[in-house]
């Protein structure tokens, strides 16, 4: 049988279930997930791999209108994977979804209908849903705009309807040999996940702007044959009140931070490490070139 294999961008509005339907097709945690919007800064790409297909996901960060210079990075991730990728998988919340004009009113939405590339829609969420019937207006409305390839209804948190969205995916993919080994799962480096999983505790444990305000950049990533390995990050923040309150009193909030992470990190690496963290004040970093350059976007 012909192998085919080809890049799919996930494209969405923030809290779509993009990282949510990477970490279910892919069955494990690879981008982070957490309740708050822009929790995805970078792209993710994970490598899905059947007997005769593999399908190299991107998941971007969520739409928006930018308000700085972060955003504005955030927003070029997800121009280049949409560039880059032979198909592109659009993620709508079938809950908050009225019409497409009206759900995207707040995003710069236009450019996907002049791609000359299949624009696979995944109507996510559908577990909330009581009545399945009142998704066939919305089916019916997608479909009809010639843009669109396809509309499949799923739940990327109940795992519901993802084997049929993998096969459509397939059938939009060009024809040519895996670009990876079977076995892998990403390209990028094992500091980029241990960073963005400090940068899931905070998110899921500071309110306001705290975790809007935060950066986390791996300094030190020391592998041992024999004991703990060994790893240093700093948390960055904007203000100097924003770090005390990460810190908290007495240190608390970081150490509990630290050990949060560092049990996450364990079981993600499959080894004891000894963790440290530093919290450093970069003002206005999200406004400023030089030090969006330095974290990487």
């Amino acid at each position: 049988m012909t192998k085919k294999s080809g890049y799919v961008a996930i494209v969405g509005k923030p809290n779509s279930g993009k990282s949510t339907l990477l970490n279910a097709v892919l069955n494990t945690k690879l981008s982070i997930v957490t309740p708050k919007i822009q929790t995805t800064r970078k792209r993710v790409l994970g490598i899905f791999t059947s007997d005769n297909t593999q399908i190299i996901f991107i998941d971007t960060p969520g739409l928006l209108k930018p308000m700085h210079n972060l955003h504005k990075a955030m927003m070029e991730y997800v121009e280049l994977s949409i560039k880059e990728s032979d198909v592109i998988l659009l993620i709508i919340d079938t809950d908050k979804y009225k019409t497409f004009d009206e759900y995207f009113s707040d995003v710069t939405i236009n450019q996907l209908r002049n791609i000359s590339k299949p624009i696979i829609v995944a109507l996510n969420k559908t577990d909330l849903i009581e009545n399945k019937k009142k998704l066939l207006p919305v089916i019916k409305e997608l479909t009809d705009y010639k843009f669109i390839s396809e509309v499949i209804p799923i739940s990327a948190k109940k795992n519901d309807g993802l084997d049929t969205l993998v096969l459509c995916l397939e059938k939009y993919l060009p024809s040519g040999e895996f670009f990876y080994d079977a076995e892998y799962l990403s390209t990028q480096p094992v500091r980029f996940f241990v960073s963005e999983m400090i940068r899931e505790v905070i998110f899921l444990n500071y309110e306001k702007e705290i975790p809007y305000s935060t950066e986390v950049f791996i300094n030190e990533f020391k592998e041992r044959s024999d004991g703990k390995w060994f790893i240093s990050a700093d948390i960055i923040v904007e203000k100097q009140s924003q770090k005390g309150i990460i810190i908290g009193a007495g240190g608390k909030k970081l150490k509990s931070i630290g050990e949060k992470s560092r049990k996450e990190i364990e079981e993600y690496l499959q080894k004891e490490i000894y963790l440290e963290l530093f919290v450093k004040v970069r003002d206005n970093w999200r406004k400023k070139p030089v030090f969006l350059k330095s974290f990487g976007y």
